[in-house]
């Protein structure tokens, strides 16, 4: 049967571009990167020279002391040193895979030093620095990388700061953060303007993680229930092997403002701007203004995991543009411009090496899980069936002869 009004049939031209514009379509003009502002506080050298979108942050970045932009600094030395060890150890056969964050060490270190204590991070698989901040063990990310671990730590310990575990599904962790969120506006747990009562929740995901439905359909949800949440979306510009400029045609931080989000963007290699956006969206967020987006543009610098090979697939004068933007190198530059001290860097540089250190002796002895474990984690509480297999696997191994194992 042939489309109503239609003489061709169906199939023929369905790619063939239309010269001529429906009086009812919407028109969309074409939006670049440079069209969007981007709030920065520090060039790539550290010089303290805020962008017209950052001056509105600027009264709470010039109110923090210097001890916490010293924290800030060390945070980041400490996390790439734990991330490069935990790259050898896989190398050397101690860990199936490691996920390495070289390169997004601010907007993760910002971002998590602006949440406040009674808020609920859920970090994606990328998230050192957040974890870490939060109180979670980085041992705890081996056992999860090393698989001796289904989960890595347990998310309602109190020593684990509201973090939830590390997921691998693409996305799914934006549906899980905005059911907790509707929860919080559901029970009243948000919305009285108190800062320090109020509960928010934030999300990260990354520009590969952006395209799936799940982020969308979280979206939705966020805005239509007005929840207290932030999605932050750390722009690394690579998912796996696919650029930016494939997966989408407009910037990522229009994604949610499509769906009445406010969205921001924010230069993911200044920790400080990074602070300053993150606290701003949650305590708004907390108090009663809904959900908030954030797009901080960073970079990937190793590969996407230690399975992956870039070189594959993007140049090395690409990595050498990004590494004169390096996070640390540019907060370094800006605390020795206001004088601090050199033991400031003397001791991250020490607290760095002990943190690498203490995961490389403790990973070999992370004990390997037992055959009969897989059985106890698959229901919250003890479940018929799961008692039924765990006694045949017991029966079945005691019915091998100890030479025949």
């Amino acid at each position: 049967m042939r489309p109503w009004g239609s003489s061709q049939r169906a199939g023929d031209r369905l790619c063939a571009p239309s010269t001529a514009k429906a009086e009812t379509s919407v028109s969309v003009d074409k939006v670049t990167d440079a069209d969007i502002p981007t709030v920065r506080v520090l060039d790539a050298d550290g010089r303290f020279i805020p962008s017209p979108a950052a001056e509105e942050y600027l009264p709470l970045i010039e109110a923090l002391p210097d001890g916490d932009l010293e924290q800030f600094y060390r945070d980041m030395v400490v996390i790439r040193a734990i991330d490069t060890q935990a790259t050898n150890l896989q190398r050397q056969g101690q860990l199936a895979l490691w996920p390495p964050s070289r390169g997004q060490e601010a907007a993760q270190v910002g971002s998590a030093r602006a949440a406040r204590p009674q808020d609920t991070l859920f970090p994606s698989y990328r998230e050192h620095a957040v974890t870490r901040i939060r109180g979670v063990d980085p041992i705890d990310i081996i056992k999860l990388m090393r698989g001796t671990s289904n989960g890595g730590w347990d998310p309602t310990d109190p020593r684990n700061g509201n973090t939830r575990i590390y997921t691998l599904v693409l996305g799914s962790q934006t549906l899980h953060a905005t059911g907790l969120a509707m929860g919080l506006v559901f029970d009243g747990k948000c919305g009285s303007g108190d800062v320090d009562r109020d509960q928010a929740v934030m999300v990260y995901y990354g520009d590969g993680a952006s395209s799936q439905g799940d982020v969308h359909e979280a979206m939705v949800f966020a805005a239509s229930y007005q929840t207290p949440e932030v999605f932050f979306l750390q722009n690394n510009h690579w998912a796996i092997s696919v650029p930016v400029k494939t997966q989408s045609r407009v910037p990522l931080v229009q994604r949610g403002a499509g769906y009445g989000i406010e969205s921001v963007r924010v230069d993911g290699n200044d920790v400080l701007a990074s602070w300053a956006v993150t606290r701003r969206a949650l305590d708004e967020a907390r108090t009663g203004g809904g959900p908030r987006a954030i797009e901080a543009v960073t970079y990937r610098m190793g590969a996407h995991t230690t399975s992956d090979d870039p070189t594959k697939y993007r140049g090395s004068d690409e990595e050498q543009e990004w590494s004169l933007r390096d996070p640390i190198a540019r907060m370094r530059a800006f605390l020795e411009n206001r004088g601090a001290a050199g033991s400031v860097f003397d001791d991250a540089e020490a607290e760095a090496a002990d943190a690498a250190e203490d995961l490389r002796v403790r990973t070999p002895e992370l004990a390997s899980p037992t055959a009969e474990a897989i059985f106890d984690h698959v229901y919250s509480d003890p479940h018929p069936l799961m008692a039924e297999q765990k006694a045949w696997q017991a029966q079945y191994e005691a019915s091998f002869q100890e030479g025949d194992r």
